[in-house]
């Protein structure tokens, strides 16, 4: 049985969350960005998934869709977390409802934080995915059980994210407060 990363199907999920994350995964899929000049198709049926991204937030609600969603995917399969509130909880995290990030539900293999996720951290996020999904197949290629693949995740509450699994986006460094644009010049009074 081989298999080819050449064109991964992604589905997404949006858990609790502001809506800002869904319409940076939309501008992601957008021309300008356009995540599908790397074979990425986007699917609503997880059965036909390899990638699992997802934004918002875990809460009692929405567990087990998730848990759902993500059991239904055939293996190799690989999950993103999408934006802050995926990765952490983010503003939501204090909420009476929420639990937390994704890796409260399923495991997560790749982290893209930021509120919101800007594009290039998205297809940043997914690419790395993709490098994921290309070890596990090889992995269960070469015989090793499906089970190990995919992590069970553990009883008690994650640790902290591992800082391997973060991606991070060619994001543009935002100028400080106050401070003004480097082509403006300042008036004097003479």
């Amino acid at each position: 049985m081989g298999y080819a990363s050449k064109s991964p199907w992604l589905i997404h999920y949006d858990g609790s969350s502001c809506n800002g994350c869904d319409i940076e995964v939309l501008d992601s899929l957008m021309p300008l960005y356009d995540l599908e000049r790397f074979g990425i198709i986007n699917t609503g049926n997880p059965k036909h998934a390899d990638i699992f991204l997802v934004t918002g937030s875990v809460n009692h609600q929405n567990i087990n869709v998730v848990k759902h969603i993500y059991e239904q995917m055939m293996e190799p399969k690989v999950v993103v977390a999408c934006g802050i509130c995926a990765c952490t909880g983010g503003v939501f995290r204090d909420c009476y409802n929420i639990i937390g990030g994704v890796d409260k539900a399923i495991p997560v293999d790749v982290y893209a934080p930021g509120c919101a996720v800007r594009p290039e951290t998205i297809i940043d996020a997914v690419l790395k995915a993709v490098e994921i999904l290309d070890e596990k197949a090889k992995r269960l290629a070469a015989g090793e059980d499906p089970a190990t693949i995919s992590k069970p995740m553990p009883e008690t509450p994650s640790a902290p994210v591992d800082e391997s699994k973060v991606v991070t986006g060619a994001a543009p460094a935002a100028p400080a407060k106050n401070e003004q644009p480097a082509a403006a010049t300042k008036q004097t009074n003479e």
